[in-house]
């Protein structure tokens, strides 16, 4: 399912278990995520109604390693692929990266204009990503949080949908 968040941003829901997808189209084609790979016919058919294929995506951003996240990775093999490791290498200057670790030791934010994708850091309704899973931690992830919470925006873009 697709939902257009604003005219250049679309967000891809999915029938299996994967993390939601967001493209931004700029003077690039940019996706947050890739979903699990259950998605993946579901992510080319939601790609295809917009009138674009795999080759078409110029930028991924992972938000955090986790299989539901970085699933379809292999899928944009012509992307630029960016994570915690390479992320200050992002030449988008309509973006700002946060340091969000809690869920993850890699999980990231990323800001753009009034949007705030959170990946597994914060969800609708007071929610968070769990931190029981390998690198998780309950402290840093409040922290992270905290931060969260002094960033003015006015869309939350999560991991996952309600």
């Amino acid at each position: 399912m697709i939902n257009k968040i604003k005219d250049n941003v679309f967000q891809f829901c999915f029938k299996q278990f994967g993390s939601c997808v967001y493209l931004i189209k700029l003077n690039k084609n940019i996706l947050i995520d890739t979903g699990s790979k259950s998605n993946e016919s579901e992510l080319l058919d939601n790609l295809k109604e917009l009138g674009l294929d795999a080759s078409d995506i110029n930028t991924v951003i992972l938000t955090h390693t986790h299989y539901d996240h970085n699933g379809n990775i292999d899928l944009f093999d012509k992307a630029e692929v960016y994570d915690y490791e390479n992320i200050s290498d992002l030449d988008v200057p309509e973006f700002k990266i946060i340091k969000t670790p809690g869920h993850t030791e890699d999980s990231i934010c990323i800001l753009y204009k009034d949007i705030l994708f959170s990946g597994d850091t914060i969800f609708h309704k007071g929610g968070r990503g769990r931190t029981d899973l390998a690198g998780g931690s309950e402290r840093e992830i409040l922290d992270s949080i905290k931060r969260l919470e002094k960033i003015d925006y006015n869309i939350l873009c999560p991991g996952h949908d309600d």
